[in-house]
């Protein structure tokens, strides 16, 4: 019945919403999630849940919505865990949209949000369109601290500056919709099988698209909650920060983009692999080891030896920062020990002030 369903409107199919979804029954999310796609006001569109192996109740929910919404919501399921990478490219596969947007599945967004970012699109001939987001702490549809994604200066008809400063700061790829006919040209995907699949694709996408444009409003909640993925930090989570960064410079590498844009590619790996990587890891880290901070400073040297001097690393990179970064470009054993007393003072100042 599904399968009939959705063959009838195939060819005219205006929207693919892709939705990773693991182990998200607890407290309503993933129900939170599904009843703001549901009740979109556009009428146009497919909602493509992507399980991707779950072991709690999320595919028994995902098979009552599928029942309640045959219209619109299709289930796909995978038998082995893919984490979100792969469940995006299940989806991608299979949907049949002119357009294709992604949601997490813990968050949610207003009723009006894809038929905004369609209007946009339609009122503009972009390609690539996205609006602001929230940050919330419990489920609601009040609006709360306003994350601007994206600028003024990376919008409109893409040219070389403007590609540039995407690589850089690409924004989330959750909170824009694509022309998929961009996507299949281009064979564009995720990688899978590792945490911020987007630190790879969300550059490396933003290349192929040739016009972007904005909705100024913060229309997707983003629900911060104690089992998101940024709320723990562990080495497993740091190498696939690395991985995810040393594929966003594989791919752009093969597909003949380092030339053009060396300077934004070199500085966005510096961050992603080494910088943030570093910095996350000797903050947040329960268990830090020398041996993973020299591993680190060992992988940038080998990639981009002479990083320090990339003009976007010595603009925008925090001057205590650069200080510390260049403690361990001079030895791995001095940064390790002295950075380490500083996060040790750090967390005694914050424990006395908490009593």
């Amino acid at each position: 019945m599904l399968r009939r369903d959705f063959r009838k409107v195939r060819d005219s199919m205006k929207l693919s919403v892709i939705v990773p979804v693991y182990n998200m029954a607890a407290e309503g999310k993933l129900q939170f999630c599904l009843d703001s796609l549901v009740n979109q006001t556009i009428s146009d569109y497919e909602i493509l849940a992507v399980d991707d192996a779950s072991t709690d109740a999320s595919p028994e929910i995902l098979q009552e919505y599928a029942q309640k919404y045959p219209e619109k919501l299709r289930v796909l399921t995978h038998a082995v865990n893919k984490r979100q990478g792969g469940a995006k490219n299940t989806g991608l596969k299979a949907a049949v949209g002119e357009w294709v947007g992604f949601i997490d599945s813990d968050d949610w967004v207003t009723p009006d949000y894809y038929e905004k970012l369609l209007k946009r699109a339609e009122e503009t001939g972009a390609d690539m369109v996205g609006c602001d987001y929230n940050l919330v702490t419990e489920h609601t549809f009040t609006v709360g601290r306003v994350i601007r994604n994206n600028s003024a200066e990376q919008t409109g008809v893409l040219n070389r500056e403007k590609h540039g400063r995407l690589i850089m700061r690409s924004g989330s790829m959750v909170i824009k919709i694509y022309r998929r006919q961009v996507i299949e040209e281009n064979q564009l995907d995720f990688p899978e099988g590792i945490f911020y699949e987007d630190n790879c694709a969300g550059p490396v996408w933003s290349l192929y698209f040739r016009h972007f444009e904005r909705v100024e409003e913060p229309l997707y909640y983003y629900y911060q909650h104690q089992t998101s993925t940024v709320h723990h930090v562990s080495e497993e989570k740091c190498r696939d920060r690395m991985r995810a960064a040393s594929l966003m410079l594989e791919q752009c590498r093969e597909r003949g983009f380092l030339t053009e844009y060396y300077p934004e590619i070199q500085y966005r790996f510096t961050e992603l692999y080494y910088a943030v990587t570093l910095f996350s890891y000797m903050l947040g880290c329960p268990h830090r080891k020398l041996s993973f901070v020299r591993e680190l400073g060992r992988g940038i040297r080998e990639a981009f030896p002479d990083f320090q001097e990339n003009a976007y690393y010595q603009q925008f990179t925090d001057p205590e920062e650069k200080q510390m970064i260049a403690l361990q470009m001079e030895s791995d054993l001095k940064f390790y020990f002295y950075y380490g007393l500083k996060v040790w003072v750090r967390k005694q100042k914050k424990k006395r002030q908490q009593q």
